[in-house]
């Protein structure tokens, strides 16, 4: 039987010592390793307080991508989260699991899975304090290059707090996409559509990769698992390469568990948006005891048209655009935990926008 995979103990990290376990050129003497760069930078800007380190750990032309658009600048990032800890000043940002690849000569990429807590005791960007104590998880991959972030991609269950807040999530949704409309920062009217790119006219989706399947081809295996199961639709993979115990993580603190129950959370997303099309962009990995057994990153966008029935209310026939990470662990050549990431209230936001 296939028991869940403990998380990574990264409790030294807080205390890492002196001693390089890599090699660190560029970056602050203090770090370690990119893991622990990655883990006490953070602490330092969002528990300590010290908000002006982002200075020296991001680069003052980055780019941030979230499920709400790109954003640009140091300054941006600064602002950002100086009304975040206004809104929840006593936020708590709790390692999960960093996993990673690279160097410091090209440049290291890490997804770091967090759960954040605070409790809303200022104004937020939803309104005024409500008193509520707030908990939400996110993953946010990040393109490091001497000691400072160069491109980060952000995902956060902003869904669950919206709720845990008190509010309406639809209601605040359709005011939120109002005001952005109003001030000059959104459009009325979408923009032109064209074909998703799983479709090529009437011909099916561009085939899978050719070949048994082998799990110790990290890259391959996961590519060729999301196109199977996303594109192609071909849930039968899932009894192939998942284990009967399968346990995921999925926003809204939606506890998935089960080859079954996985499959019914897929065809959920399926149904609402059935011409759903799922594109790999980054994927990263860090080696276990063996080649069948490692933790892997996956980062993602779906397009996709609501047209079907589902949590998200009824069919409003827009076009959505998101981005998603997924965690996932991989033991004895089979999925057997996973941690997915998307911003569920953008896609409120989206489907309430005006045109």
């Amino acid at each position: 039987m296939i028991t869940d995979v403990p998380h990574t103990d990264i409790s030294h990290l807080m205390n890492p010592g002196p001693e390089k376990r890599q090699p660190m050129a560029g970056f602050d003497a203090d770090y370690v390793d990119i893991v622990d760069y990655i883990v006490r930078c953070t602490h330092k800007i969002w528990e300590e307080g010290g908000i002006g380190r982002i200075y020296s750990h991001y680069q003052h032309n980055m780019i941030i991508h979230t499920a709400d658009g790109t954003t640009y600048g140091r300054d941006k990032v600064i602002a950002d989260s100086t009304k975040t800890m206004s809104a929840f000043p006593d936020v708590r940002l709790f390692a999960d699991d960093v996993i990673w690849s690279g160097n410091d000569r090209e440049g290291f990429h890490s997804s770091h899975r967090i759960q954040w807590t605070g409790t809303n005791t200022g104004y937020s960007v939803y309104g005024p304090p409500t008193g509520r104590r707030v908990t939400r998880y996110g993953i946010a991959h990040c393109f490091v290059k001497a000691n400072r972030v160069v491109e980060e991609w952000i995902c956060r269950d902003e869904l669950a707090v919206v709720r845990q807040l008190g509010f309406d999530a639809h209601d605040l949704a359709r005011r939120m996409a109002l005001k952005t409309v109003e001030s000059g920062q959104g459009i009325a009217a979408p923009a032109a559509r064209g074909e998703l790119d799983r479709r090529r006219g009437q011909n099916p989706p561009e085939p899978v990769a050719a070949g048994p399947v082998d799990p110790t081809d990290v890259e391959n295996f996961v590519r060729r698992t999301f196109h199977e199961i996303w594109n192609w639709r071909l849930l039968h993979v899932i009894n192939e390469r998942f284990a009967p115990h399968y346990l995921a993580w999925t926003p809204g603190y939606r506890k998935v568990y089960g080859r079954g129950d996985y499959k019914a959370w897929i065809l959920s997303l399926l149904a609402m948006f059935s011409d759903l099309a799922l594109q790999v962009d980054h994927v990263c990995w860090v080696p276990g005891p063996s080649p069948l057994d490692y933790r892997v990153a996956t980062r993602w966008f779906i397009q996709g048209t609501h047209d079907g029935p589902g949590w998200y209310g009824e069919p409003t026939g827009k076009r959505i655009f998101l981005l998603g990470i997924t965690h996932q662990h991989v033991q004895n050549g089979q999925f057997v935990q996973e941690w997915s990431c998307f911003d569920e209230f953008a896609v409120l936001k989206q489907l309430a926008m005006p045109g």
